[in-house]
């Protein structure tokens, strides 16, 4: 029971004695400035966080671009001078991430004599995966591998993954 004064009226269960005792604290809802990056373009946004949240480098999160809400991805978090993979959220001076709702799947086709370049915009959650047959750019291709953002590559046919998380598609025009 919560009497006037903000103290809480508490009972033992195993005494049976009755005190005093102050509430727990309720973290804080803040705004943490985030920098999102769509391609070539950056806008400064901001992203509600609880106090004592925690954030990680590749947390999904939404950001509030005035009146638009965008679907983000954590890239890099700043903590004063310093970049680190992690923070608390009240100690994060900005948040940098990329748009994750739409994004640009860039290709590289061979067609047996030179390899062109194609793009493609795709919902963040669309699938990809080798050994599918694509239209890019009208270009069809059928994907050979597909290189990820963090570093491996998929080359067994039937792996596949989303679109946000792809860095490059490699494949062979058909």
């Amino acid at each position: 029971m919560l009497k006037e004064n903000g103290s809480l009226l508490v009972k033992c269960t195993e005494c049976g004695h009755v005190h005093r005792t102050e509430p727990p604290q309720r973290p804080s809802v803040i705004e943490v400035r985030a920098v999102v990056s769509r391609e070539t373009e950056s806008k400064m946004c901001t992203i509600e966080l609880l106090s004592d949240e925690e954030c990680s480098e590749g947390d999904l999160l939404v950001a509030d671009c005035g009146d638009e809400a965008m679907g983000v991805e954590v890239t890099g978090i700043e903590v004063g001078d310093g970049r680190v993979a992690r923070a608390r959220a009240d100690a994060i001076s900005t948040l940098w991430t990329r748009l994750i709702d739409e994004v640009v799947v860039r290709a590289s086709v061979h067609d047996g004599r030179k390899t062109i370049p194609v793009y493609a915009r795709a919902d963040g959650e669309e699938e990809f995966s080798v050994g599918e047959v694509v239209d890019f750019d009208r270009v069809r291709f059928r994907i050979t591998q597909i290189k990820m953002r963090e570093g491996q590559v998929l080359r067994k046919e039937g792996w596949k993954t989303l679109a946000r998380k792809i860095k490059r598609i490699y494949g062979v025009r058909l």
